[in-house]
């Protein structure tokens, strides 16, 4: 079965020589208006909007409090510096909350799923390209990984849920990628897949009625010196 039936800028550096590092719901809060995507706003300050888990969301996300995902991964570097604001407060930095970032690998497998018709690759067994981080006094994580693969009826995209630091849910959605000539996704070409049969922003389940692109990440960076992704998301706290 498809995972599509389960769910719903920027300048690249000069690209040399590649180098793989070897370790590669949607509804909205009460809004004073509310965007194509489903996010809200409040004056100026935009609320993330709510997007779904999908059907490999963490299991255990308490499990795995780092910031470095590869877990033996190969990929291209990426770096992703992620910074949670309280839509509560004009989107001021939220500290100490708690942000699971989770992703697929290369070939577009996760880990702790697997050996089923929607993913054939059993990685039951191993927790790769899953992390859990604090935000600091910035409102800031960051997480070192590789950058993500795609798989049948999605665009490249990761995921976040969001928690206070008592532990209670405060969001849970998804980044996703700028695309085009010259953007990492393009650079990055899929990686042995290529980009035959893959599926843009516009027509993804979760993205494609983000007409402000208020879930797009900025990501910058080569393949010789790894990508780096910046994204605000706020959330009410």
């Amino acid at each position: 079965m498809e995972r599509k039936n389960f769910l719903r800028s920027l300048l690249i550096g000069a690209v040399s020589t590649p180098v793989i590092i070897d370790a590669c719901k949607k509804s909205s809060e009460t809004p004073t208006t509310t965007t194509a995507t489903g996010g809200s706003s409040n004056s100026n300050c935009v609320v993330a909007p709510t997007e779904t888990e999908g059907p490999f969301p963490t299991k255990a996300p308490a499990s795995y409090v780092r910031s470095d995902i590869t877990e033996g991964k190969s990929g291209y570097k990426l770096t992703a510096k992620i910074t949670i604001g309280n839509s509560n407060n004009n989107c001021s930095a939220l500290a100490g909350a708690i942000v699971d970032i989770w992703h697929c690998d290369a070939e577009g497998n996760y880990s702790e799923y697997g050996g089923t018709g929607m993913q054939s690759t059993n990685y039951q067994s191993v927790h790769f390209l899953r992390g859990r981080q604090t935000t600091d006094t910035n409102g800031l994580v960051t997480f070192t990984s590789i950058f993500p693969g795609w798989y049948s009826g999605r665009a490249t995209h990761i995921h976040v849920h969001i928690y206070n630091a008592a532990g209670n849910s405060l969001k849970v959605t998804q980044i996703a990628f700028p695309e085009g000539s010259g953007t990492a996704v393009a650079l990055v070409n899929g990686y042995s897949k290529g980009m035959s049969g893959y599926t843009y922003n516009k027509n993804d389940n979760v993205f494609s009625d983000d007409t402000s692109g208020i879930e797009i990440a900025t990501v910058t960076g080569s393949l010789s010196a790894g990508f780096e992704l910046k994204m605000q998301i706020s959330v009410p706290a």
